[in-house]
């Protein structure tokens, strides 16, 4: 299938026929942070295999890519956040690529070309590693800065859930790894350290050198080089429409106080602080180094609406160092502290605040040069591609955004979630309240409107850029683990049918109905092949369990819609491709009236497509087309209805249900 090349002309994608187009896609897949085959966090592993592991099967053996893109394509989606990782790249050391991986990764972006999808190619990461309790980055970093992660789990250091699940307990959920625990490690010593070297490390440690070059330098070169090697293989690819920068970046210390402790809001994080312990940089550069550490325990306050503290905990009890025999902590040798007996004493407090005497500016001084940097790779191989840049996850809510000054064709690419919904797996409109902002609803609609405007962040985000932005949601999506797996204790017992994912739909309904009202690109988190209902499995990473398709939802059936989890939620009208400028659409889930408004404009060659999908017109529809002339043509296999413009003006288009 033939795709029109896309480029980015200020807050809009166009084709290379001039036609707005919008993306809806999918992330595929869940389990690319993991090995193939047995890489996955429900099976037992101590890493020592780091360096000889294989990604080739993910996001699936190429035997099977026509039967889940075909799928895919069935759903309306025309665009795929496509994953890999860093140590799926360059696993067995420096400089050494995985040549049958990225042969494979290259094959699986040519057959999704040849089924019609765009992609965004997304080198992942969350935590840092997978031996720091997420995915991303090889084994062997963490060697070269002197690291040793078989300790971090004993350490506090990391909480990893290979070494914190009991395998043996039949019980899923267990207290010693909480749902969504593995995001706490964003502000445990492991990630505190190695995202500070990442970003500061020019700065803050300017004398460690690896390799003849500083460690941040060494650091973001080898992971540009993996992306790099990448783009070289798939430059010639027109579906390939960009790279992502770096998947929810953590910022580890930068401009935080040494001794600072986020126990409440302040002017040094705006955002409330998350349920767990509240470590200042110095408890983490003690702990690290084996130091027993006392520090606040927060813990969630209903009536508040946020985390508080209300004890205080020991980090690291045991006393157990992570550097390596022989290696020291870098931020004592550059005088950011040092020792007194068995205590660290702080020397430099705003040693992770300023940049040669001036306040460190994390857009301007870590994320402008480093999306500099990544422009410049991936375009020595296509010098047509998108910057699809993203932010650290939390950066809106701590009063940050963008650079002023980015890459040409740079794409607003940050992540939303309904953080409520995630964290707790449920999803309650009528009793909201979202951790993380303190906004309340008490009903779909007021749901929804707070949806409209934490995603209206990042529009504006992107507007008030000099030279404008598209803006593409990396991620959304929503746990089909809700309220304890209800909606699969239901499948076992033989229901069938939307009812199963009836509160799985009214979520996904309001958040595609908030995309559509902004006319953003987005792209759902996700779809995992390897995906299991049970709850130790999931997405096959942390016990996650986002996944839009499961095997075990497929019954033995071998139709398109076999093994999708709320279909109805997701596969809804849209307008793909705009012969001239999209002004407005929405669908009622309700009624099944689809509604959009465009100025046409019959000089852009290439009609308007509208996905209009069978699962929400089973009966068939029947259309009022308003305003400018145009001829309308309708594909029914694609499920596309063309709109031919006949004359320059405004139109309204309305799809009713019938039957």
């Amino acid at each position: 299938m033939s795709l029109a090349q896309l480029r980015v002309e200020g807050s809009m994608f166009l084709d290379e026929h001039g036609r707005q187009v919008i993306l809806r896609g999918v992330n595929l897949g869940g389990d690319c942070k993991v090995p193939y085959p047995d890489g996955g966090t429900h099976i037992p592993t101590d890493f020592s295999d780091h360096r000889t592991v294989s990604f080739v099967g993910r996001p699936f053996p190429l035997e099977e890519a026509d039967e889940h893109l075909d799928r895919l394509r069935h759903w309306g989606f025309n665009c795929l956040r496509l994953l890999t990782t860093w140590e799926a790249i360059e696993h067995a050391g420096p400089g050494q690529y995985d040549e049958a991986y990225l042969d494979y990764f290259t094959e699986v972006c040519a057959r999704a070309c040849g089924k019609g999808f765009y992609v965004v190619i997304d080198l992942h990461q969350d935590v840092w590693s997978r031996m720091s309790g997420g995915d991303g980055a090889p084994g062997w970093v963490f060697d070269a800065l002197g690291l040793d992660f078989t300790r971090f789990h004993d350490a506090g250091a990391a909480l990893v859930m290979q070494r914190a699940f009991d395998y043996d307990d039949p019980e899923p959920h267990q207290a010693a790894y909480p749902a969504m625990a593995w995001t706490r490690n964003y502000w445990l010593p492991a990630n505190g350290i190695v995202w500070t070297l990442f970003w500061m490390g020019q700065f803050a440690t300017p004398e460690w050198k690896i390799g003849g070059a500083n460690v941040q330098r060494f650091l973001q070169g080898h992971y540009i080089a993996a992306m790099a090697q990448v783009a070289q293989r798939v430059a010639h690819l027109r579906n390939v429409i960009g790279f992502n920068t770096l998947n929810e970046p953590g910022i580890g210390w930068v401009g935080t106080r040494l001794t600072y402790r986020h126990l409440a809001p302040s002017p040094d994080r705006l955002s409330p602080p998350m349920p767990g312990l509240a470590l200042s940089p110095l408890d983490s550069l003690a702990a690290a180094r084996g130091i027993p550490t006392r520090v606040p325990h927060l813990v969630h306050h209903a009536a508040l609406g946020r985390a508080v503290p209300v004890d205080e905990r020991c980090i690291n009890p045991e006393g157990i160092s992570i550097w390596k025999p022989g290696a020291c902590c870098p931020f004592e040798r550059a005088g950011i502290y040092d020792m007194q007996g068995d205590k660290p004493r702080p020397l430099e407090e705003d040693a992770f605040r300023t940049v040669n005497s001036q306040p460190v500016s994390l857009a301007d001084d870590c994320f402008a040069p480093f999306f500099r940097q990544v422009a410049g790779a991936i375009r020595a191989w296509n010098p047509d591609w998108a910057v699809f840049a993203e932010i650290d996850p939390r950066g809106f809510h701590d009063g940050r955004s963008y650079p002023a000054e980015l890459p040409d064709a740079t794409v607003v690419a940050g992540h939303w979630y309904d953080i409520t919904a995630l964290v707790t797996a449920r999803f309650q409109p009528e009793h909201h309240a979202d951790l993380l902002t303190g906004e309340q609803a008490t009903n779909h609609w007021q749901l929804g409107r707070i949806y409209v405007r934490q995603l209206r962040l990042l529009k504006a985000a992107a507007a008030a850029l000099p030279q404008g932005a598209p803006v593409f949601v990396g991620e959304f999506g929503i746990p089909f683990n809700l309220e304890g797996g209800a909606a699969y204790r239901a499948w076992v017992k033989g229901e069938r049918g939307p009812e199963v994912w009836r509160k799985h739909i009214e979520a996904l309904d309001l958040m595609y109905d908030a995309m559509d009202e902004l006319l953003l690109s987005c792209a759902q988190w996700n779809y995992t092949v390897s995906n299991r209902n049970d709850p130790r499995i999931g997405d096959g990473w942390n016990q996650e369990d986002l996944s839009i398709w499961s095997r075990d939802q497929k019954d033995g059936m071998d139709h398109p819609d076999a093994g999708g989890r709320a279909i109805e939620g997701f596969c809804r009208p849209y307008v793909r491709k705009t012969q001239g400028r999209l002004l407005m659409m929405r669908f009622s889930h309700t009624t099944r009236v689809f509604r959009c408004v465009l100025v046409a404009e019959p000089h852009i060659r290439g009609p308007t497509e509208i996905y209009i999908p069978r699962i929400q017109y089973p009966e068939g529809f029947v259309i009022e087309n308003m305003g400018a002339p145009s001829l309308l043509h309708m594909d029914v296999d694609r499920q596309i209805l063309e709109m031919h413009a006949q004359g320059h003006g405004l139109v309204q288009l309305v799809v009713h249900p019938l039957g």
